[in-house]
Order: C-alpha cells, then structure tokens, then sequence
C-alpha cells in the first residue's frame, strides 16, 4: 500500500509538471491581436479609459483616435511575459500638432524593464523610435535621418530578439543593433501615452499586434 501511495504522488506531481509546463509553453506562443475600436466597443474592467478617445474610420475598418492632450487606455494585460524574442506591429497615422516626444505603445513596468513604440514628431514629419530597457540596460533605435510624412497611415514593426533589435516602416528595414534582451516578466500595457501619463500621442490606432518570435517581412501585416 504505501509503495502505491509512494508511486500515486509521484505521478501527480510528474503530471501537475506537465501541465504547467504545457500551460507555459501555450502563453509563450500565444499571438495577442488589439483592434483599438474594440476597447470602445466592448468595455471591460481589464481597460480604463483616459479623456475621450473616439472611433474614426480608417481605411481598414474603425480605429481609434487620441487628441494628444489626456486620451489613452490603460490595460490590466502583459502580453510579452516569457517571451525570449517577439513582434509588435501597429497600423496607425500620426497627426499634426502633436508634441516632439510621443509614447504610443508602452508595456512592462513605468521605468524598470520595459518596451515601447514611440514616434519623435519634427515639423510636419516623424520618425520611429523603438526602446527597449532589460536589466538595466536600455536602448532607443531611432534616427532622425529617417524622416516621413504625418497625416498618412504606417504600418511600424518592432523584432525583439535574445541578441538584437530591429525597426521596420512600411515593411521596409530601418535600424538594426546587437542588443542582449532578457525576457519582461511584469507589468501591464498602456496606449497613447507612457505609463506614468507623460508624452500622450496625437493621432489614429488601427491594430496592434504581438507575436512570439521574430517575423520576417513577408510574415506582416499588410496594409
């Protein structure tokens, strides 16, 4: 009897292993689509809403616009926890008359590790800043020699790698640098302005989207 119970608790734990194991595994895979109107559409008390961010139609459906001046949503969701590598893509048009330094994508802690799609808005133009801080270490990929034009829709791609980062406008390559990402394991997500309320965005979200590992161009979204 006391083997059998010896060998009955040594296959629930082996069992209970797998389990959380395979529950792992399936996070760690798992793609997260947000399509901005959808958080106006249907609200939850996963979402706080900020000012009053509208729906306005683009050319892929209904989006979401910011004012630049208090409109965001706030997220109770981690989608990067466990990821050693992933992908965040975003369709959105950056407006006129927005500030110079614009957060429109932040998810991690407020100022520990972290990652963030943010625009620098210069005269009637804009380029893409991709940041990164994990283990103390942090990195912006962002060049003001790559200008374009506001007032159009973009669709912008940040890979995260284990050793590198990438940023990629309109499916075409930007910036790549060496970088050692260690996985972000805490947090939450805000939209349209940086966690701590500061850098809001002026402009238009349609879909942001996460997927586990690094994509290749012709693995996008297409706009």
């Amino acid at each position: 009897m006391k083997i059998t119970l010896v060998f009955a608790a040594l296959f629930l734990t082996v069992f209970s292993f797998v389990l959380k194991a395979q529950h792992t595994d399936a996070a760690a895979n798992k793609k997260t689509e947000w399509l901005m109107a959808s958080f106006l559409q249907h609200k939850t008390e996963q979402t706080t809403i900020l000012g009053n961010p509208t729906i306005v139609l683009s050319p892929y459906g209904n989006a979401v616009a910011f004012d630049g001046i208090d409109d965001a949503l706030f997220l109770k969701e981690m989608p990067l926890k466990g990821l050693k590598s992933f992908t965040v893509e975003m369709i959105f048009k950056p407006e006129s008359n927005g500030v110079f330094e614009q957060r429109i994508l932040h998810i991690g802690g407020v100022t520990t590790d972290r990652m963030l799609l943010e625009i620098r808005a210069v005269n009637n133009h804009w380029y893409f800043d991709g940041f990164v801080a994990s283990k103390g270490v942090k990195l912006a990929l962002a060049t003001e020699e790559l200008m374009h034009p506001l007032e159009k829709w973009y669709h912008v791609v940040f890979v995260v790698t284990a050793n590198s980062l990438t940023t990629y406008v309109n499916g075409k390559e930007e910036l790549h640098q060496d970088y050692t990402f260690n996985p972000i394991e805490e947090g939450q997500t805000s939209i349209g302005v940086r966690m701590n309320k500061v850098s809001w965005f002026k402009g238009a979200i349609y879909k942001i989207q996460i997927s586990p590992g690094a994509l290749k161009p012709n693995e996008f979204l297409r706009l």
